[in-house]
């Protein structure tokens, strides 16, 4: 099998210590390996050694995050190439730190390894933030729930009531509740908006029988939903930051149906604005593990669900294909009716969201603005296969239909 790179390096890493093996192929085969720590010293010595035997290209798992900072000290000196672990994984009953660290030698040397799309420093730190700030918002909807599960067991009846808990009149109550007021009267006089025409239902709802543990318990949850909500706007502003040079970017994606500032913002954290990287947008769309997966054995097709992984793109996405499905007068929405009648609701978004991240790839790969398609796409793609389910229904009713075209 042809050699690709002649000197290259393997790394096999742990929490504490990482194995490395550097093959250099010549009229032989040589491979050296040492065993370095994963403090800053010990890389620094690793990448020292690396360029003693002239090593140009280096492969390593893709393990936890102890990769990161091999990378960030790595990636100026050496061409580095990150593993996907299962692609790469040995023979079971023979697996061994050094081992692996040979064996991730010998494959890179053979061109063997697909390397992991990782960003560039820029975008990772939008990745980060991003990834975070979805983080925080889940312990927010979760403390919330909490508060709503005491507010059940309290028999307060007010979430059928009030449809967001966390708003005006819900925290106005909940901070009566927590300062001792169980009176629903005065419980009922703190509502606002529309909930004032709901008096009475609300007096209703708000009797019930609060104990201090659980005015204790509504506090807690409380102050830690007003703590991650600092947080969150926080993060919003440091985003505003680290956004500044691809505004533009966020500005045009913004404008696809299902698709806000934070989607977009989340989008760009996980694929960048570098579109080579990708050669197709096919290999993008895989990437995120939005289409079928290949499983054809002995002339059968078997599962053709999609694969796991792209948690934190996939997920962005399909959210925002919902969204987008519900946007009238949209190409995507149009597209998500034809697929739901042939297929299902679930397998429609995930078709929507394929859609959606085709076109982001032409977008940012070509600098353009969002065309929509229009919601009559699908009709006037095809007049003929129109024309003929139409027909095919009416006389399914009980009609004869004599078709004459107008003229134009």
């Amino acid at each position: 099998m042809e050699v690709l790179y002649p000197r290259c390096a393997g790394l096999d890493l742990g929490k504490d210590t990482l194995v490395a093996c550097v093959r250099i192929h010549g009229r032989e085969v040589q491979q050296e390996c040492r065993t370095f720590g994963m403090t800053t010293r010990e890389l620094l010595a690793l990448s020292d050694w690396l360029s003693t035997h002239a090593v140009t290209h280096v492969a390593m798992e893709a393990t936890g995050t102890y990769w990161k900072a091999v990378w960030h000290l790595l990636e100026t000196a050496f061409t580095l190439v990150l593993a996907n672990a299962a692609h790469i994984k040995g023979v079971p009953g023979r697996k061994s730190d050094v081992n692996d660290a040979m064996w991730i030698a010998d494959l890179l040397a053979h061109g063997l390894i697909r390397g992991s799309f990782v960003p560039p420093e820029p975008i990772q730190d939008v990745r980060d933030l991003t990834r975070t700030r979805t983080q925080l918002v889940r312990e927010i909807a979760q403390h919330t729930q909490r508060i709503q599960k005491t507010l059940d067991i309290a028999n307060l009846k007010i979430t059928g009531l009030i449809s967001d808990v966390l708003g005006v009149t819900g925290r106005s109550i909940l901070r009566a509740l927590i300062a001792g007021e169980t009176d629903p009267v005065r419980l009922a006089d703190l509502a606002r908006g529309t909930l004032k025409a709901k008096r009475a239902a609300l007096i209703e709802a708000l009797t019930g029988r609060v104990t201090a543990h659980q005015c204790r318990l509504l506090k807690l949850h409380l102050h830690l939903i007003e703590q991650l909500e600092a947080a969150v706007a926080e993060l919003d502003q440091q985003l505003g930051d680290a956004l500044a040079p691809f505004r533009d970017a966020v500005t045009r994606l913004d404008a696809i149906p299902g698709i806000n500032t934070i989607v977009a913002q989340a989008i760009i954290g996980e694929i960048g604005l570098d579109m080579t990287r990708f050669p197709t947008h096919e290999d993008l769309v895989s990437w995120a593990c939005l289409c079928r997966r290949l499983n054809d054995s002995a002339g059968k097709r078997k599962s053709t669900r999609t694969r796991k992984g792209g948690g934190w793109l996939k997920t962005v996405l399909v959210q925002a294909a919902w969204a987008a499905s519900r946007t009238k007068d949209s190409y995507l929405r149009a597209q998500f009716l034809r697929l739901r009648a042939r297929r299902s609701p679930k397998k429609a978004a995930v078709a929507v969201a394929a859609s959606m991240l085709t076109a982001i790839y032409y977008m940012l790969r070509d600098g353009t603005e969002y065309r929509d398609l229009g919601a009559n796409y699908f009709d006037t793609l095809d007049h003929s296969h129109l024309t003929k389910r139409l027909v095919t229904r009416l006389e399914h009713l009980g009609y004869r239909v004599e078709l004459r075209k107008v003229a134009a």
